[in-house]
């Protein structure tokens, strides 16, 4: 877990002195900051310390310090370990699933009075819903910048190739299987269909996919776990009837999250389930292609899915930071995520080749608001990707479910369920959703 200083100007905030954050002798304000793009992603750090520049210009009181923490921001057993050794940012990005880690960690600070509409000028449009998820006990801990929800992703290419449908993505998990068998038959190494089951990716997939089934993964009360059951066992039956009953997901298996998304960029993977800003890694991250993907909903057993999970990140504050630090905290965050025309909302300034504009997500801001009608307006003028690559997923929304409580815990214990049937040909689905039933009760049971 190396973590690199910013470039640029990070290194004009490093020269600044000070005694490694507050404020400097000359009275400025320093924070260190995550989730700066990392150096393979040329175009999207160089909007980053273009930004910082900007917003240290307007504000020229405070000192921004840019740490890059890998690809993916967070891949949460790394963030489980900064999180355990104290070494988080002043403000550091993490999911809506992991409140409950950092609150038990100790390193969450409580920001519900310190977060307005003087230091967030659009804190009113946030969408309430995402608010609540990173609040507990009625105190605010992080600020929402982005929010998803799951379909499926699809290379048209392949599509294409095998003869399917471009603008008529499979709709059941039936479908899908057939599809897949037709892809994986091109050859060349391609997996029709492909999926994670490693580094707790493999039980958020298997979360959504429960909730495509009209599943749950825990009961109503937060108490027991409810997966081990027909449903579940749908789940990890339409997986290993693909893996080997037809092998149309290929032979590399325990995939991650940048695993999949690497191949997916090299024209390897005919689907996969997942969020709209998908295709952005594939192609800012994994060298692919805006052209080449297209996003259907998220496929039901026998019809539409009865649910798809929804999620999201945000930031949070280390526990100890001055007022002033949070203030601080507070309008970088503002800036480069929450100001429509500002920061990641800039898309003036974006390129086929740096980010797409046009996707269907994030939705961050309440329906009617003046920062929704404000962002959804320069989405639509400054639009550089195909938006019907995008309409069969927008014209068939399913409902949203959020993640269980101690999601990350749970995912990792569901990726042995999930790893089970993709590398095992023999492997007992039952058992399985057993075992991983036992881990999560006792897992409920030390937390409750």
């Amino acid at each position: 877990m190396a973590l690199a200083a910013g470039l640029g100007l990070g290194l004009t905030a490093c020269s600044t002195k000070s005694d490694g954050g507050g404020t400097t002798a000359a009275g400025t304000v320093t924070i260190t900051v995550d989730c700066q793009p990392v150096g393979s992603q040329k175009e999207l750090l160089e909007n980053w310390n273009d930004d910082v520049a900007e917003f240290q210009r307007q504000n020229p009181d405070i000192v921004v310090k840019s740490v890059s923490v890998g690809e993916q921001c967070n891949n949460p057993p790394d963030f489980t370990a900064r999180l355990a050794g104290g070494t988080v940012t002043d403000v550091f990005y993490g999911y809506m699933t992991d409140l409950q880690q950092v609150l038990d960690s100790g390193q969450a600070m409580d920001i519900t009075e310190l977060v307005t509409k003087e230091t967030v000028p659009t804190w009113d449009s946030v969408d309430p819903a995402l608010k609540e998820a990173f609040s507990d006990g009625g105190k605010l801990y992080a600020v929402p910048v982005k929010n998803y929800s799951m379909g499926l992703v699809y290379n048209k290419v392949l599509f294409q190739q095998a003869g399917l449908d471009v603008n008529n993505p499979p709709r059941t998990w039936p479908e899908v299987r057939a599809a897949a068998k037709k892809i994986a038959a091109l050859g060349n190494g391609i997996a029709g269909y492909a999926e994670y089951s490693a580094g707790n990716t493999g039980g958020w997939h298997f979360t959504s996919l429960l909730y495509s089934q009209g599943g749950q993964i825990l009961t109503p009360d937060g108490k027991k776990a409810d997966f081990n059951n027909a449903l579940g066992r749908q789940v990890l039956q339409n997986l290993k009837d693909m893996r080997y009953g037809d092998n149309s997901m290929g032979a590399r298996q325990l995939l991650q999250w940048g695993d999949l998304l690497t191949n997916a960029g090299a024209g390897k993977v005919g689907m996969f389930v997942g969020a709209p800003d998908a295709t952005q890694a594939i192609v800012s991250q994994f060298q692919g292609k805006f052209q080449d993907w297209a996003m259907g909903p998220l496929p039901g057993q026998d019809g539409q899915a009865l649910g798809t999970l929804g999620g999201g990140e945000g930031y949070f504050f280390k526990k100890g930071l001055t007022p002033e630090q949070v203030e601080a905290g507070l309008k970088w965050i503002a800036y480069q995520k929450l100001t429509p025309g500002k920061g990641q909302f800039d898309y003036v300034r974006a390129k086929p080749q740096n980010y797409p504009v046009g996707l269907p997500q994030p939705l961050l801001f309440s329906n009617g608001s003046d920062a929704q009608k404000q962002e959804l307006a320069l989405r639509k003028a400054n639009a550089n990707v195909d938006t019907a690559n995008f309409a069969a997923f927008e014209a068939s929304p399913v409902p949203i479910k959020g993640e269980p409580r101690n999601a990350q815990a749970i995912y990792a214990v569901l990726d042995a369920a999930m790893s089970g049937v993709l590398t095992n040909p023999n492997a007992n689905i039952d058992a399985l959703l057993k075992t991983a039933e036992g881990k999560v009760n006792q897992l409920l049971a030390t937390q409750s």
